[in-house]
């Protein structure tokens, strides 16, 4: 995430920019002449967009008078790899277009280094999830493309392939398969290595962790404790601003949504003052990002299976917050979708905004009081002029779905059992 102030005289040139990108509102040109997303083979999806924050008044209801600050302009994507090799790339392949872009933010100027201006405005995550780690944009074309020719030669056989037990319908597929491989029609990469020294790095983060949180133990405790009641005599007397939106800022923001299976969604705010309400989110945060690093690595998301993506970011000096997601299906049910499975999850990491709907105890009540909730996260909502997804049609259980596929083909030792689980699939 590369993150910077906006020259406020050139905000209508930047948009207008970031306009051009896009064939209509919501729907980008992949080949834009200013970023042409097609040419990177490494991005899932990526977005720019102006970080119009309208919400920064609230802080009112604490008795502070609202900050002043900046326009952003944010250009964020999520890749295969390493972070600094795609900005590499980015400056060389985008330089032109780049530029033009970032000619409108505060410090960029014609003699500007763009690689090094990108690195010293990039941001990192409070917290990140990724759907499934391990699973690149190559992988998941090509696992497409193998879904599609496996339909088709269902299709085409089906009286022959109906007759067929389990295992044989596997074994005629993966010998289709195969003779489409060998003929150059379908191709199947293995994976990259993985760096052994990420593997390193996150085995150490995996154990080093709790480890310490064991041995400090006896001070994070009691710190907890007091910490917890403090938030729940705070919890009390915390304001609500869960009006109900404007049906224009509504409007806005649907044409920019529902152009494919997946949407964007962004939202910010700021967040409740005090150090108690700061340590907190902090720690959720942490919590969070350690969870989607080490456990919900495959797919979902605590039973949450329709995000890509997702990232919570703190902006000046932890006084604002950002979070990012892409998912599938309409917001209606994206939120739908937390509220019934993770609701404590999202308390736990938005409860720390001003106006949230009244927690108890951190996790409990909150979100569950769902047109509060939704009013709330509506309100906050920033448009996203920009957003490109690199396989678009296909969900995050498409995508799984595909990969199960693959794994089953690749195995020519199934049991009775997975043999007919693995025909299920198709």
């Amino acid at each position: 995430m590369v993150l910077a102030p906006i020259d406020p005289p050139r905000e209508a040139e930047l948009r207008g920019l970031l306009a051009s990108m896009n064939h209509a509102p919501g729907r980008v040109n992949p080949e834009n002449a200013l970023f042409p997303f097609a040419k990177f083979d490494t991005v899932h999806v990526a977005r720019f967009l102006v970080v119009d924050d309208k919400t920064t008044e609230d802080v009112r209801v604490y008795g502070q008078t609202p900050g002043t600050y900046p326009l952003y302009l944010a250009f964020l994507g999520d890749v295969d790899g390493d972070g600094d090799d795609f900005l590499m790339a980015a400056s060389r392949l985008a330089s032109s277009g780049l530029r033009a872009i970032f000619s409108c933010c505060q410090g960029f100027g014609a003699e500007t280094d763009l690689l090094e201006w990108m690195r010293s405005h990039s941001v990192a995550p409070a917290a990140n999830y990724v759907n499934w780690r391990g699973r690149t944009v190559r992988r998941a074309r090509e696992e497409a493309a193998l879904h599609d020719a496996v339909v088709r030669y269902l299709d085409d056989n089906a009286a022959t392939v109906a007759a067929l037990t389990p295992r044989q319908a596997h074994a005629a597929v993966r010998q289709y398969v195969q003779s489409e491989t060998h003929a150059g029609r379908l191709t199947l990469s293995p994976d990259p290595a993985t760096p052994f020294g990420w593997q390193v790095r996150n085995a150490l983060h995996l154990v080093g962790v709790p480890l310490a949180a064991l041995i400090l133990s006896p001070v994070i405790i009691p710190i907890a404790l007091i910490t917890l009641l403090r938030l729940r005599s705070l919890e009390k007397t915390d304001q609500e601003l869960c009006s109900r939106v404007d049906p224009a800022h509504s409007d806005a923001l649907a044409l920019l949504e529902d152009h494919d299976v997946t949407n964007q969604f962004t939202a910010m705010g700021s967040l409740k003052p005090g150090i108690a309400r700061r340590w907190m989110a902090m720690s959720a945060f942490f919590i969070i990002d350690y969870g989607a690093r080490h456990l919900f690595t495959h797919g979902n998301l605590g039973r949450v299976r329709t995000i890509h993506f997702a990232r919570w970011v703190f902006l000046d000096g932890r006084k604002r917050a950002v979070f990012m997601s892409n998912y599938d299906g309409s917001l209606e049910s994206y939120m739908d979708d937390f509220i019934n499975k993770v609701g404590y999850g999202l308390n736990l990491a938005f409860s720390g905004g001003v106006g949230y709907p009244s927690t108890r105890w951190l996790l409990l009540d909150g979100c569950h009081d769902e047109r509060k909730f939704k009013e709330y996260l509506r309100r906050h909502q920033l448009p996203t002029q920009v957003w490109y997804k690199a396989y678009p049609g296909l969900t995050a259980v498409d995508l799984e779905r595909n990969g199960r596929i693959r794994k089953g083909l690749e195995s020519s030792a199934l049991s009775d059992r997975e043999t007919r689980e693995w025909v299920a699939l198709l």
